[in-house]
């Protein structure tokens, strides 16, 4: 693969160092500007106390009059396919507590506020955040339709090695790998979104962070042209053991988002760095592909990193993210496809 004599852009590494810092100067208190709010914390004790709300009442808070135990959270009263919400009598007080007190700072001419780290965003039906979920789960659709013409590409397609029927790209397993991490990810990411729990959160976050990480040992084998076991080994293990002692960290030791951000972030602008100097100096013919995922990413861990407040109670700057990844996952599978297509074709070429 021939070499060109000129660097990466300037203007995204620029960017990406910018994001950087932006990222790792992000403040990760938990604390929140709403959830301090005098009104809020009114409405909220009394909701807890009466069960009532200035228009409404919050059921999960009434007792049950049917000899059910009123120390039983109501949710296990519930229809089963609700009980994983976990909806109670606090989660349910927070959540229409919040959302009179943003209706009333809106008629005020006031922008929105978190409460209790996260922004107020509306329900629909037993959705949580619809919007996001939604984009979530067309994300995993992509992935998997992209992961599938990949297999069927490489296993049906393309010529196979006619003593082991193994395919002649070297990269095959690891774009196998890769595509399990990812519909995992998107996967639990879309139930988070359905439904925000202890559990799902930390589900979120762990596979998340291991696609991530992955993804970076991925950058690094293949911008570096890596195909010899030995040295895959030796870039794999300190990151895997990184990884893994994170992941361990953030659920049983003590779930700091604010250092998962930082540490995504890292891992998230390292490979994009790597895939951005590589674009740059080869001649490979989706080169372009790549250069438009990265810029992508760089915008995703931007609009991240800076926590774009909510518009119409449904979108957000995560929100945000998520609908660009979905363009940026079939691109990538794109790029992965041409890339087989050109590397089983220069080997063709070389054993003729």
């Amino acid at each position: 693969m021939g070499l060109r004599g000129r660097g990466p852009p300037p203007l995204l590494l620029l960017l990406l160092g910018l994001v950087v810092a932006t990222a790792l100067a992000a403040d990760s208190a938990s604390a929140s500007e709403g959830d301090a709010d005098p009104l809020y914390r009114a409405c909220f004790e009394k909701c807890q106390r009466t069960g009532t709300l200035k228009e409404d009442s919050v059921k999960h808070c009434v007792v049950p009059t049917n000899d059910q135990p009123a120390d039983k959270a109501w949710y296990a009263h519930e229809p089963l396919y609700l009980q994983w919400k976990e909806w109670n009598c606090n989660s349910e007080c927070r959540y229409h507590c919040m959302m009179e007190r943003e209706q009333e700072r809106e008629e005020l001419g006031l922008g929105p506020v978190k409460y209790h780290g996260k922004w107020p965003l509306k329900r629909a039906s037993v959705f949580q955040e619809p919007l996001s979920a939604a984009l979530s789960a067309l994300t995993l659709l992509v992935q998997f339709n992209g992961w599938l013409s990949f297999f069927l590409l490489l296993s049906y397609k393309l010529p196979l090695r006619p003593e082991t029927h193994a395919t002649y790209y070297e990269y095959t397993g690891l774009w196998h790998i890769n595509a399990l991490l990812a519909m995992n990810s998107w996967f639990w990411c879309a139930i988070y979104h359905s439904c925000d729990t202890a559990w799902t959160e930390k589900l979120y976050l762990s596979s998340a962070a291991a696609f991530l990480g992955y993804s970076l040992i991925l950058a690094i084998l293949r911008t570096s042209n890596l195909r010899d076991e030995a040295s895959r080994v030796m870039v794999a293990a300190p990151i895997l053991a990184f990884v893994t002692t994170h992941i361990l960290y953030l659920n049983f030791y003590e779930l700091d988002k604010g250092l998962n951000m930082k540490v995504c972030t890292v891992i998230s602008v390292a490979q994009l760095l790597l895939w951005t100097v590589w674009a740059a100096i080869t001649r490979h013919p989706s080169r372009l592909k790549v250069v438009f995922v990265a810029i992508g990413g760089v915008l995703s861990i931007y609009l991240e990193a800076h926590d774009v407040p909510p518009r119409w109670g449904y979108v957000d700057g995560h929100a945000i993210c998520l609908a660009m990844a979905i363009p940026l996952s079939y691109l990538w599978w794109s790029f992965a496809k041409e890339d087989a297509e050109m590397r089983t074709a220069a080997i063709m070429k070389k054993k003729r």
